[in-house]
């Protein structure tokens, strides 16, 4: 009879020593926002953005549509107060309403490709990202200048916004 609770015992304390271990995949389901990290003076963004994919590559790849797409429809309201917090286009779902221009703007290698510079990122970030792993995708934050100038005039050449009348 000792013995039953004597095992009884140690199945209770085994289980409750393996509940209390770390959890490992709690970053992988997380979605990470992009951060305002300052502002040039040409009024370019510099934004840290996270991305998502199969491999280091397209993880970057998206980091760099993420971080156009929410200076473009969201506007970027976490980090440095300096940052334009409103969005380039605050049309309300602009996105599917110019949703042809937007997915040849977004496409793989793409013009929007012109409207993002690594050129902030620092070589030290380039050999040592921020890296969260997944189950199937991998995550990587990258250190971008997003053009916003720049691409508000693309959008109001391609007639997407309307230019704005200077106000006396």
């Amino acid at each position: 009879m000792k013995s039953i609770y004597n095992i009884s015992a140690f199945l209770l304390i085994s289980a409750l020593i393996s509940s209390c271990s770390p959890q490992r995949q709690a970053s992988a389901n997380y979605d990470n926002e992009t951060e305002c990290a300052g502002v040039e003076g040409d009024g370019s963004q510099t934004v840290i953005a996270w991305g998502s994919g199969r491999n280091r590559f397209d993880a970057i790849e998206q980091a760099k549509k993420r971080a156009i797409q929410d200076v473009v429809f969201k506007g970027i309201s976490d980090g440095k107060d300096e940052c334009n917090k409103r969005p380039v286009l605050g049309e309300v779902n602009a996105r599917q309403k110019h949703e042809d221009y937007f997915n040849t703007f977004f496409a793989d290698n793409g013009p929007y490709l012109d409207f993002v510079s690594l050129k902030d990122e620092r070589i030290g970030q380039k050999v040592l990202r921020d890296r969260k792993a997944g189950r199937k995708s991998v995550s990587h934050s990258i250190v971008v200048r997003v053009m916003r100038p720049a691409l508000k005039q693309k959008f109001i050449k391609d007639g997407i916004l309307k230019k704005q009348k200077n106000i006396k």
